[in-house]
């Protein structure tokens, strides 16, 4: 009863005047980039870090929650009526979506999308209101060795999900951490990796970091990839809705969706593209009408979508309990609670309670008004399709350059930004996952804060992260992340060779 009491609190901090309003921006915001291609949560919190920086904590997240969650909803108008995915996890709402958009139901595929997305977004904010609660409890138990373990399963994972290969995410892994040593150590006073720069002795503000990796090394990718013909758009004919018989078939996706969602979103690497997929398959083995799938089928939409929008959810059971952000998004977010002088943690629940259950509350909220903002004003996020490309792109580099330079008024930062805007638009070209160089960023100080902490406990000594149960456990889970899969892909290949010399 004590997640009920604090809940209630949390909305009365988010039922502020102010507050609402930022929750109505946050939403608004979302649904605007999620419908644009491109353009996802994840780049448009980056570009509003510098903005936000004098906003009071409770308001700032309250709005980049509405972001987060707007955005999911707001990516699958892209994918039914432009069949271009924002992100990976809609790839399956464009299969099914754009294929009834095609028949003439673009409107019923928007509905079962919009809806979907928010009865899998409160179910799964509801599990996330008496989850992390339980969760943060156990976790003020844990030692610094475990910690330290726990954001090395982190780092390997991530890596390992993010990139095409193992190789690859490691090596995006390597260059976030080797940015997050530059600066002056604090514990030796010792200056590392600053060239004999000054400006580099208190290291690289991490907000640079992330709008020139994320946001400017995307805008340049995608921009350069822009075709010249113009896509297709479906044109929306009336306001998003369904038929009885759309209700009857979309109603068990739906949760069966959220039922899968959450939990591949709480686990460190789930993300939602793995769910998304699952819930496809699922669905079209258990429909009546398994021979519309692959031509318009609206189990194909719902149960994705609400499995795309119940990670979401799941994705801030680690990142307020644990510190570890599982989505590029939630990377983001862990970026803005430093920028505010915060640590994500179970530490976090007892000295800002007002910031985490005001957020938890403002994700009620936002979803009834992300629900009112797309069934009747779909058509106008349709026409939004229509903005052409290269406006859009030189806006957010115009904005992201602004915002850096307003951080500390220094053209040095300016000079850093078109470097690691350089270096992100490079990893995106020669396909290498930015996520978790920038989890490497914001995540490697914590990391060596904790081995040191570790070291000074057990007096120097090495075997205390073997020597400790769980720290030892959650290693030899590392080493099978890193092992089992190489294995595995060997003999595969073994496999297929005597195959081949079989035949």
């Amino acid at each position: 009863m004590d997640a009920v009491h604090s809940l209630f609190a949390g909305f009365e901090t988010a039922l502020t005047p102010l507050n609402l309003l930022w929750a109505l921006i946050g939403v608004t915001l979302g649904t605007l980039v999620g419908v644009l291609p491109g353009i996802g949560p994840a780049l448009t919190v980056a570009l509003l870090l510098p903005v936000t920086a004098k906003l009071p904590p409770v308001s700032a997240f309250i709005m980049f929650a509405g972001i987060y969650y707007g955005g999911m909803f707001g990516g699958s108008t892209t994918s039914i009526l432009l069949n271009t995915p924002g992100e990976s996890s809609s790839i399956i709402t464009a299969l099914e979506g754009n294929k009834m958009a095609r028949r003439g139901r673009a409107a019923a595929a928007l509905a079962t999308a919009a809806i979907g997305s928010f009865v899998a977004g409160t179910i799964g904010t509801m599990l996330l209101t008496f989850a992390a609660p339980a969760i943060a409890e156990v976790a003020v138990q844990i030692p610094p060795s475990a910690k330290f373990a726990l954001i090395m399963l982190a780092f390997v994972t991530i890596s390992a999900t993010f990139g095409g290969s193992p190789l690859r995410g490691l090596i995006s892994l390597f260059l976030g951490l080797a940015i997050g040593l530059i600066g002056t150590d604090l514990q030796s006073g010792q200056a590392r990796f600053t060239l004999g720069y000054p400006e580099l002795l208190d290291g690289i503000d991490f907000v640079t970091v992330v709008i020139g990796l994320f946001a400017v090394g995307e805008t340049l990718f995608v921009a350069s990839r822009l075709r010249k013909d113009k896509a297709s758009v479906i044109k929306l004919e009336g306001n998003a809705s369904m038929t009885r018989d759309d209700w009857r078939r979309s109603w068990k996706p739906w949760l069966r969706g959220t039922a899968l969602g959450f939990p591949f979103g709480a686990i460190p690497a789930g993300g939602a593209e793995i769910p998304t997929f699952l819930s496809y398959t699922l669905e079209k083995k258990l429909s009546k009408h398994s021979e519309e799938f692959g031509k318009g089928a609206i189990e194909g939409v719902a149960g994705p979508e609400a499995a795309n929008n119940a990670s979401a959810a799941g994705v801030l059971v680690p990142l307020l309990t644990l510190g570890l952000p599982t989505s590029a998004t939630a990377a983001i977010l862990l970026a803005a609670f430093q920028q505010y002088g915060l640590q994500p943690g179970p530490l976090l629940f007892v000295t800002s309670p007002d910031l985490v259950w005001g957020l938890i509350a403002s994700l009620y909220i936002g979803n009834v008004m992300l629900l009112a903002l797309n069934l009747p004003l779909a058509p106008i996020w349709a026409k939004l399709l229509l903005i052409p490309r290269p406006f859009l792109y030189a806006g957010i580099l115009v904005f992201s350059t602004v915002g850096v330079y307003s951080l500390n008024n220094s053209v040095f930062d300016l000079i850093l930004l078109a470097i690691f805007g350089l270096i992100g638009y490079g990893m995106r070209r020669f396909d290498f996952p930015v996520t978790p160089a920038i989890i490497g960023v914001i995540l490697g100080p914590v990391s060596e804060s904790q081995f040191r902490t570790a070291m000074q406990q057990s007096g120097g000594d090495v075997s205390v992260f073997v020597r400790q149960p769980l720290s030892l456990f959650i290693l030899l889970i590392v080493l099978a992340a890193l092992v089992v899969p190489q294995v595995l892909k060997v003999r595969a290949a073994r496999a297929a060779k005597g195959d081949s010399l079989s035949a």
